[in-house]
């Protein structure tokens, strides 16, 4: 068989350095799953590393794509049960391709129940806004997101309000993300309001941040300092400084974590993940075929975007 993936062989941005490639497949390693892809979102997480933002920690050559969904089409004797169903192929090589292999242990069946489009997007957005609560947690707390039309934050602002969040406001840049954080109960604050963001960062009591930059610097500025600011990713493309020595600043990336979770663990996240979606607002999927990706990455950089661009990797 034939496969079809989008590689990177340097760092670069994503339209100049991707490169889709035609492979024959080799033999499946020992305890790995063979997976034939549904659907693969397009997410900061994968194209952040495409530009070498993480170059010591991304190894060239590389496919990207960090999760999506598919079909078992081949696994070892004690997997064989997968044949046919669906999975989340992670923590294997990238997800931007027509056939993944993983390692068979982490590999995450699909209930019944939940459709492909949203199972393609379970991972990295919904295990990381879980950690985060986990590790920092927003009962009874006055909580603040920035980027919060993003996929992450509309998830961390649900569930954050699900666990006792005195009241959770989210810095938005258009009108569009205002409605949608409203009718999630997420208090909209327009990004371009300095002094309502100076105001309600003043009381915050949790700060999730993915963006760093100027915005970042402004928050930790005047953020009570018995505080926390959480730190998760600088979709600004920039570093911010802390000027004074509190509020306390986590960083959180979600890889430092799994090490330290066992194949038991990791599955029961999952567990609690999966009735936690099917109960939450999510952006609605846009599809692109494999072959359209530069299509499918100029809609994810769209201003004011609700619509969350998916590759589907056998059209």
């Amino acid at each position: 068989m034939e496969n079809l993936a989008l590689w990177y062989r340097r760092f670069g941005e994503p339209d100049s350095v991707l490169q889709p490639e035609t492979a024959p497949l080799g033999e499946l390693a020992p305890g790995h799953l063979r997976v034939q892809m549904l659907f693969s979102p397009v997410n900061a997480s994968d194209l952040i590393p495409i530009t070498g933002a993480y170059r010591h920690r991304t190894p060239l050559p590389a496919v990207a794509g960090y999760e999506g969904v598919g079909i078992v089409i081949q696994a070892p004797a004690p997997f064989t049960g997968l044949v046919g169903k669906r999975v989340l192929p992670l923590r294997g090589h990238g997800t931007w391709q027509r056939y993944v292999d993983c390692p068979a242990e982490y590999a995450i069946p699909v209930p019944d129940n939940i459709d492909s489009h949203l199972a393609a997007r379970a991972y990295i957005n919904p295990l990381a806004a879980q950690m985060m609560l986990a590790h920092y947690p927003p009962q009874g707390k006055r909580v603040l997101l920035t980027a919060a039309g993003s996929d992450c934050a509309i998830l961390l602002g649900q569930w954050a309000r699900q666990r006792g969040a005195q009241a959770v406001y989210g810095i938005h840049r258009s009108r569009v993300h205002a409605e949608r954080l409203d009718a999630m109960g997420i208090i909209p604050v327009a990004q371009q309001d300095t002094q309502k963001i100076d105001a309600i960062a003043a009381c915050a009591d949790v700060v999730y941040d993915a963006t760093g930059g100027a915005l970042a610097e402004a928050i930790l500025n005047v953020m009570p300092e018995q505080g926390v600011f959480v730190c998760y990713g600088l979709l600004s493309r920039q570093t911010f400084r802390q000027q004074r020595p509190m509020p306390r600043v986590a960083w959180f990336h979600i890889r430092n974590y799994l090490d330290a979770l066992s194949v038991e663990a990791w599955h029961a996240e999952f567990e609690r993940i999966w009735p936690q979606l099917c109960g939450s607002q999510y952006s609605h999927a846009t599809v692109y075929p494999l072959t359209e990706w530069q299509r499918a990455l100029s809609a994810y950089r769209e201003g004011g975007r609700i619509g969350k661009p998916i590759l589907s990797m056998m059209a």
